[in-house]
């Protein structure tokens, strides 16, 4: 993980609750189906959909925060970082839920949104721009442009929520979220 002055956000630090959006969300996902939780730091929304009863596969760079969830047959970890490169650890694996939170790497958004199973659903919050005038993360590669993750589902899942918007909780800062679901395709 890089120094939070880097102008990466620090997934890890400061979250031990899951995200009251992706707690309002959840049910969305079909019950027992696989999630993924993406970039998961210490596990806050792992553990969570882990209580509710889905499989998870934990993926983060951060191997520490990892092995914390390793005791638990339910719970799939892979250690990696999705940031240098290297092919899409998850392959055409496809998930019921696709739980993305405080993260952004560009790159990886079509891969994302392509791992949503028929009738899944995204769960996807994170910092946009505005957040610099709240302190970090504040470089522009790390914020999302107005109507981004809109864009980036167009055409592929249908948009049961989205919000562009400032919060104060957990603290202040500017962010969009996204719920999407991937309309059932009959084989």
């Amino acid at each position: 993980m890089q120094a939070p002055d880097a102008g990466r956000p620090c997934a890890h630090v400061g979250y031990t609750v899951p995200s009251a959006w992706i707690e309002r969300f959840a049910y969305l996902v079909p019950p027992a189906g696989p999630v993924v939780d993406i970039a998961c730091g210490s596990g806050r929304h792992v553990r969570y959909m882990r209580a509710r009863g889905h499989t998870v596969l934990a993926i983060d760079r951060d191997q520490q925060a990892l092995e914390g969830m390793s005791s638990d047959p339910g719970i799939e970890i892979i250690a990696a970082d999705l940031e240098d490169g290297s092919p899409w650890p998850l392959g055409t694996r496809r998930f019921a839920g696709v739980v993305v939170t405080n993260y952004l790497w560009r790159p990886l958004l079509p891969a994302m949104v392509a791992a949503v199973a028929s009738s899944g659903v995204l769960l996807y919050e994170t910092f946009a721009q505005g957040n610099e005038a709240f302190g970090k993360p504040s470089n522009p590669d790390f914020l999302l442009k107005p109507g981004e993750l809109l864009d980036a589902v167009r055409g592929q899942l249908r948009v049961l929520a989205y919000e562009d918007l400032i919060v104060d909780s957990p603290k202040p800062a500017a962010i969009q979220r996204i719920v999407a679901r991937r309309e059932r395709q009959d084989r």
